[in-house]
């Protein structure tokens, strides 16, 4: 409007000073209005313009969130990847690769995010058994109708691993069985072959409780395979607190063998066993300074019955020392 103003203001202002047009000052005067409506049009039509400009000014604002959504996706699949798989190796334990892998919450937080692989008792790992580090294992976010075969062929892994155990385990044992012969007499067995010997029983020291020492430790580095001194039945096996992973088996004769600090079981509660038989891997699990193997001979499974356990294998026929 203020355009049409100003139009119409020059248009008289010229009508004023060329009064001596007489024919044809009307026809310049149609024309100055014609030009001057023209540009009263253009002036008018300008505003319209106005709303593609705030279109376009919406437009950043969009952008940004798409931009934020993508970068929220992208720390998302950042983090899902810094969960890593570790492998057991023999020797290990829950505490130890915690520590080694700087694991947020230590052992705890370790078996909390394995507990479905571990099982119960967190104190029995094997050597192979894949660890989630950093959290528990991704899930898959595929339909259900195709996490089945995940599912599937996980468990047709697993039961093939847990199938090759048995053919690895028999060759140990048939290994062991050659090693052993030396070690062998009247029906019983060394814990262990080449057998060397540690701190002896009943020596003092304010690092037993009973203020001496209740067995005797056998040198034996981490994955040494263990054996049964004699026939009989395991009456424990798991975690002996300071002792870590134990073994307990009744013999034959009524007494108990007891194998501690063990890496790796490889017999169960109520398995019978024979001389000789492979139960375990020694390590350094528990209250220890190194792998070693802490045996004890008692005449009841608990704590506190114990006797000289180099005298009862040599009363047997077994050379130690």
């Amino acid at each position: 409007m203020i355009f049409l103003g100003v139009a119409l203001a020059i248009v008289a202002g010229l009508a004023t000073a060329l009064p001596a047009l007489a024919g044809t000052g009307r026809g310049a005067l149609a024309f100055l209005l014609m030009g001057a409506a023209g540009a009263a049009a253009g002036a008018h039509s300008a505003p319209s313009q106005s709303v593609p400009e705030e279109a376009v000014q919406i437009l950043p604002g969009a952008g940004q969130k798409a931009v934020e959504k993508k970068a929220a996706q992208k720390k998302t699949v950042q983090k899902k990847t810094d969960v890593r798989t570790y492998s057991v190796k023999v020797g290990d334990y829950l505490s130890k690769i915690a520590d080694e892998q700087n694991v947020s919450g230590g052992w705890k937080k370790l078996y909390a995010d394995n507990r479905e692989a571990v099982g119960a008792d967190p104190s029995l790992i094997r050597p192979g058994l894949k660890l989630a580090i950093g959290g528990k294992k991704a899930e898959t976010t595929a339909p259900k109708s195709s996490s089945s075969a995940p599912s599937s062929m996980s468990k047709s892994s697993s039961e093939d691993s847990s199938a090759s155990k048995p053919s690895a385990t028999k060759k140990a044992e048939e290994a062991t069985t050659s090693e052993e012969a030396a070690g062998t007499g009247n029906g019983f067995s060394a814990p262990l072959s080449g057998v060397s010997l540690g701190t002896g029983y009943k020596e003092s020291g304010s690092s037993w409780s009973s203020g001496y020492h209740t067995g005797v430790d056998f040198v034996a580095v981490t994955g040494t395979p263990l054996k049964a001194v004699g026939a009989g039945t395991v009456v424990s096996a798991g975690w002996g607190g300071a002792y870590g992973n134990q073994v307990v088996i009744q013999l034959a004769d009524g007494y108990y063998a007891q194998y501690a600090h063990l890496s790796q079981l490889s017999v169960s509660t109520g398995q019978t066993v024979t001389a000789g038989q492979q139960i375990g891997l020694s390590g350094a699990t528990g209250n220890v300074t190194g792998p070693h193997l802490h045996f004890e001979i008692r005449t009841t499974p608990d704590y506190g019955s114990d006797v000289d356990p180099v005298a009862y294998l040599r009363a047997k026929g077994v050379a130690i020392g």
